[in-house]
């Protein structure tokens, strides 16, 4: 089905992850991740994300719009695409996207990972219309290079801002949590956006259809979809609506994070922001 989750995950770093976790065999999917990682297990550790956002929203009235500095700016060299067969998330849309920032005064990943607010993800749903998203295709059109797990393709870099609603960015949610995917630390400030990106069905369609999480030579192609993990209480931790976004309702809440990823990502070349627009 083209409403199958799928997520393209952006991103500015790469989180090093164990090689024996998945999500459709019980011995390593999402509810053993746990026994793999100790930092994954949702009893020893309570920030885990995705979360239900409707559940414990409330307005914060300073979350004004952000300041995506460097998005409008056209990089030099090139991107990379890259088809990691797995990564995690899955949303109520049938696609999302996020973008992977690593606070500047970190040195590092690992530095980062032992920060709280380390890691700075922004997370924006994606909805299907009739229409092509010009701009979506820079991506979309590239997905044949990387169709099975572990292949890669060039990339030229292309402003981020032309991929996201720029026109809504005032609209947000605002919680911190965990990465999800292993090692499912506890390092981010998730910021999820309310109003979507709209690609067309064909588009949608060339993720779905056409991106396996097996390799080349594997003796049956599986597609890579439904790859999410599941959701976590929120416990205490409280989810801030911007000045101008909707509160959302917990019993009506379309804007769950669960999560489901299709690729690794525009890795390197990709510089990190500073983070700063977010704290």
């Amino acid at each position: 089905s083209p409403l199958e989750e799928t997520l393209v995950k952006i991103s500015a770093i790469c989180c090093p992850v164990p090689e024996d976790f998945c999500y459709d065999e019980p011995h390593c999917d999402p509810y053993a991740w746990g026994d793999l990682v100790p930092s994954c297990h949702p009893l020893l550790e309570e920030h885990h994300s995705p979360i239900d956002l409707g559940q414990q929203a409330s307005r914060n009235t300073s979350l004004g719009p952000l300041h995506l500095e460097g998005f409008d700016v056209m990089q030099t060299g090139h991107w990379t695409l890259r088809n990691d067969g797995r990564s995690s998330e899955c949303t109520a849309y049938p696609m999302e996207m996020q973008i992977v920032n690593m606070k500047s005064v970190h040195p590092n990943l690992t530095a980062a990972l032992d920060d709280p607010t380390g890691l700075a993800v922004l997370g924006f749903f994606i909805d299907v219309v009739y229409a092509d998203n010009v701009h979506f295709a820079h991506i979309s059109q590239k997905l044949s290079s990387v169709a099975y797990k572990g292949q890669t393709a060039k990339v030229t870099p292309f402003a981020l801002m032309s991929l996201l609603p720029k026109h809504n960015l005032s609209q947000y949610y605002r919680y911190h949590s965990s990465l999800t995917t292993p090692p499912c630390s506890r390092a981010v400030v998730w910021t999820v956006y309310q109003v979507p990106v709209y690609i067309s069905w064909s588009q949608l369609a060339q993720f779905t259809s056409q991106v396996f999480s097996t390799e080349e030579d594997a003796e049956q192609a599986t597609p890579l979809r439904n790859n999410f993990r599941h959701i976590h209480p929120a416990f205490s931790r409280l989810v801030s609506a911007s000045q101008d976004a909707k509160l959302l309702a917990a019993a009506a809440a379309p804007l769950q994070l669960l999560h489901a990823v299709l690729l690794g990502g525009l890795l390197s070349g990709l510089q990190a922001s500073s983070g700063a627009f977010l704290f």
